[in-house]
């Protein structure tokens, strides 16, 4: 069955067909399931077990099949990219579907619903040894932070100081090597004060000289 199967995630079709010459394949899923051979991630969606796998498994790539389309964003996008000191144990992703939380034997997967035009901008592929995952530039991240933070209005570009340093943890200098241009075109999907505001922020920032 491992030869039969390209990487390390695969669905139940997938793994009926492997284990097509088999007279009861739903059985033998049983045994393999028991064994710890593989492991459910969550209905429908299989994985191989430790011993089995040819690569590490990507958390993040897990993310993107879970639940989609999808890509990693908000609080675990923004400690991936070294933009807070924090390290994020939920998989945190947004969807331009209804907002899901999945708890799987990997851990917490959480989604967030963002309208398909404010979606479909800022995502990027990098990849976790030889497996590739989507996720949001450091520039989506936080403007998908700031606009599913309820706790924040941004009402006021002089909100936002405190915001990012107090509140978000932002790391400053990081901050500093943000892509206002990229921004601007999150904004523009965005169609928000409150991303609007956030890149009047950043210019700011940008402009004043820092110790």
């Amino acid at each position: 069955m491992r030869r039969d199967i390209v990487g390390e995630v695969f669905d139940y079709q997938v793994l009926l067909d492997a284990l097509a010459g088999y007279r009861k394949p739903r059985d033998r899923i049983t045994r393999l399931l028991a064994s710890g051979a593989i492991v459910r991630v969550k209905k429908g969606l299989y994985c191989f077990g430790e011993a089995f796998r040819k690569e590490p498994l990507s958390r993040e790539h897990l993310a993107n099949l879970i639940y989609g389309p999808s890509y990693v964003s908000l609080e675990y996008a923004l400690s991936h990219h070294g933009l807070i000191p924090e390290r994020v144990e939920t998989v945190t992703s947004v969807t331009t579907r209804r907002s899901r939380d999945f708890n799987t034997p990997f851990g917490t997967f959480a989604y967030r619903m963002l309208k398909t035009p404010r979606y479909a901008v800022g995502a990027i592929l990098e990849t976790a040894g030889k497996t590739p995952f989507l996720i949001a530039s450091p520039e989506k991240a936080l403007a998908d932070m700031v606009w599913t933070d309820k706790r924040f209005s941004g009402l006021r570009v002089s909100d936002y100081d405190a915001y990012l340093s107090d509140d978000l943890r932002i790391d400053r200098e990081a901050l500093s090597r943000f892509d206002c241009s990229r921004l601007q075109v999150i904004a523009a999907a965005y169609d928000s004060a409150k991303i609007n505001n956030l890149v009047r922020y950043l210019k700011r920032f940008k402009e004043t000289p820092h110790a």
